[in-house]
């Protein structure tokens, strides 16, 4: 049987009395598309803060790999495989396009790729997005559109195993969704498991393989996309009774 890349195990979090997890469990396999989606305040953002580091939770494990990695600091993961995109992007802005994928390539990958190959990792990179021709252009000149493509291409400099991607199309066009999720599909391909967290279910349902979904720090499903769309759980904690 092979291992799961990624194991959440009883993962609980409070928040003084607050309980942001109860006892949240699921498993990533390798290169799968996992969707991770729930109402606002049910828990997706802390269980990612919790399996990148961010965070640390109460109880529970986080196994990534076979090792528990639950009390590593966030910048170990990184290094283990974990890499994460954010809604906000925050590029270096006086750097240039390629430079700011050369930072993470140097730091956070610097035990998976050679010195004298980060220049053309970066631009191997830039390529997958499209961005071969605008390396030194400076990334305070990017669209909105083209900071979330950086944004993509920063989290694949650290060379991971495992990409969380964090509402990475929040406010983009209906094409523009269609951009993105064909990088997604592209960074996939090349071997690396993704968890999407994101609020636009076309997105979701076209990309993954499999949704888990929290309401109010518990799991509530966990199946394939047709059969969590249409589980009247799923429903109530979005629609209400």
């Amino acid at each position: 049987m092979v291992e799961p890349i990624l194991k959440v195990d009883q993962l609980t979090k409070r928040f003084g009395g607050f309980v942001a997890l109860d006892s949240v469990s699921f498993e990533l396999k390798e290169n799968e598309r996992l969707g991770l989606i729930g109402p606002n305040g049910s828990g997706k953002t802390t269980v990612i803060n919790c399996v990148s580091g961010a965070l640390f939770n109460d109880s529970g494990k986080v196994i990534f790999q076979g090792r528990d990695i639950s009390k590593l600091q966030a910048h170990k993961r990184t290094r283990l495989g974990i890499a994460r995109s954010f809604q906000i992007p925050r590029p270096f802005r006086s750097m240039t396009v390629l430079e700011n994928l050369l930072v993470p390539l140097s730091f956070a990958a610097t035990k998976r790729v050679d010195h004298h190959d980060r220049v053309n990792e970066a631009m191997e990179i830039l390529s997958l997005v499209g961005f071969q021709d605008r390396a030194d252009e400076n990334s305070g000149n990017l669209t909105q559109v083209d900071m979330r493509k950086l944004e993509l291409s920063r989290a694949l400099s650290a060379k991971p195993r495992l990409l969380v991607s964090d509402e990475a199309m929040a406010g983009l066009s209906s094409s523009e969704v269609d951009e993105i999720l064909e990088i997604l599909f592209k960074l996939n391909e090349r071997g690396v498991a993704v968890i999407m967290i994101e609020h636009i279910m076309r997105a979701v349902t076209r990309f993954c393989e499999r949704i888990v979904v929290l309401d109010a720090g518990r799991k509530i499903a966990d199946d394939i996309a047709e059969a969590v769309m249409n589980d009247p759980a799923v429903e109530r904690a979005y629609l209400g009774e």
